[in-house]
């Protein structure tokens, strides 16, 4: 079958890991400023300040073969205050990138919520608070205002489990809670606000469609028997199919919430609310893949959520448990994993479209995936081959997939350049180009893997060397 002529093949990056300028262009903060600055960690004030680079950084992507960016709308520096007020000054800054995007030939595919919350909302009780929901909408309805004419591919929000998670059950992300009660209110009122910022969009009757991006996890078990199987189905529910369903259906798992009914309490899910969320569903769907979710059946203790965010300096064992649910194997002695316990594993990414497309047949896109690894960046090029042969088996997956029958429409690597990875700081690197974070002009350096995916992208992935699983 093979790729469509018009694949997208190209890189993607977020606001608050790559902009920098946080005090620039009338930004107001994020909660994410507030929560690293007050907890002594690594911030992403300059992050590879992107805020300053963006043309040089759109014209090596366009010279390295690239056709489209993946990028992110920071609401903090489009909307002002609580009041809703338009900074223009941010509005002005995103035309230009997107007009750049345009006159290299780059194809903006634009997310409208990376996790910066603006403080003001976070205040107000974040995604624990309905009129958050309500704010996005609005912020929604500006970004297909100022920029619809730039841009064709929407997304309402990026990994919408990620930051509930470890925002109000892990807590290692802002807001740093531990409540599975206020993760549920969250995801619950993020995949409302995702319906209301697609009911806007439809209705606007705005160019192009829009979509959700999920990091994908692909759920396999340890064996056959039906404990595994149920096993499977209480991890796909908690790592897949709230999010799957509810924005390509319409419908929240009814068994998840027949389970979560017993023991928290589900008012936040209103009436009036779900004609919203059943009527008003994406038009495809992103997935971001790193790893499969391999599960066995729960076998006693408590609820256990421990995430490595320190590579080979992390003390403990990640971990995760949820009581009565299943149990992720994170410790396969067969498997290959990163310094941040991420099994690498593409056959799984294989697998798991052919399941998501069966399941929805809708237009899908691969809106991240890479491997992140510590480097040494003042040689005069990474010679990063353990990136390339990730991308490639990856890339090889998603080919036989197409093969499949599946309708895959694009590839993103992670990332466009190095930047900041949330908690793990700077040293955690993804990118097709390093970026000197010591050096004063913030020098970028095109790796290996740059050279290698423009001639993937130039043969339209004809030069991938194919594997099957």
């Amino acid at each position: 079958m093979g790729l469509k002529k018009d694949f997208l093949w190209g890189s993607a990056t977020a606001s608050y890991q790559c902009e920098g300028a946080v005090n620039e262009g009338g930004r107001v903060p994020s909660m994410w400023e507030t929560y690293l600055h007050d907890g002594g960690y690594e911030t992403g004030d300059v992050a590879s300040d992107f805020y300053h680079h963006y043309k040089e950084d759109i014209k090596m992507m366009a010279e390295g073969g690239q056709n489209t960016l993946r990028l992110s709308l920071a609401w903090p520096r489009i909307i002002k205050n609580i009041k809703g007020e338009i900074n223009e000054e941010g509005v002005e800054f995103y035309r230009d990138v997107l007009k750049t995007c345009q006159q290299y030939g780059i194809t903006p595919f634009v997310t409208i919520y990376h996790w910066d919350l603006p403080q003001y909302l976070e205040e107000k009780g974040g995604w624990l608070n309905e009129e958050t929901c309500y704010a996005f909408e609005q912020y929604a309805k500006v970004c297909f205002e100022k920029f619809g004419d730039l841009i064709e591919y929407w997304v309402t929000f990026n990994e919408p489990k990620w930051f509930t998670f470890n925002g109000y059950m892990v807590g290692n992300y802002p807001p740093g809670h531990h409540s599975a009660q206020e993760m549920i209110i969250a995801a619950y009122h993020v995949m409302y606000a995702s319906a209301l910022g697609v009911r806007a969009f439809k209705e606007g009757h705005y160019k192009g469609m829009i979509g959700i991006v999920h990091s994908f996890g692909p759920v396999d078990g340890i064996d056959d028997t039906l404990a595994t199987k149920i096993a499977m189905r209480f991890a796909d529910n908690y790592a897949n199919n709230w999010i799957l369903d509810t924005a390509a259906k319409g419908e929240i798992p009814f068994d998840l919430l027949c389970v979560l009914s017993q023991n928290y309490d589900l008012s936040c899910i209103k009436n009036e609310h779900l004609p919203i969320i059943k009527n008003y569903t994406v038009d495809f769907l992103g997935l971001n893949y790193y790893s499969r979710v391999w599960v066995k059946p729960y076998s006693g203790g408590e609820t256990q959520l421990v995430v490595n965010n320190s590579g080979k300096d992390f003390k403990g064992e990640s971990k995760i448990v949820i009581k009565g649910w299943f149990e992720q194997i994170m410790n396969n002695p067969d498997a290959i994993y990163t310094e941040w316990d991420v099994e690498i594993y593409p056959q799984g990414l294989q697998k798991g479209l052919k399941q998501v497309w069966e399941k929805y047949h809708l237009p899908i896109f691969i809106t991240e995936n890479g491997v992140g690894v510590r480097e040494d960046i003042t040689v005069d090029q990474v010679e990063d081959d353990y990136r390339i042969s990730f991308m490639n088996d990856h890339i090889s997956a998603i080919m036989n997939a197409v093969d499949a029958g599946v309708d895959v429409r694009g590839y993103y690597a992670w990332s466009t350049f190095d930047l900041y990875s949330w908690k793990n700081g700077v040293e955690k690197r993804y990118g097709l180009v390093g970026i000197d974070f010591d050096d004063k002009e913030l020098k970028r350096k095109p790796k290996k893997s740059y050279y290698w995916y423009k001639s993937i992208a130039e043969s339209n992935g004809e030069k991938i060397q194919r594997k099957d699983w």
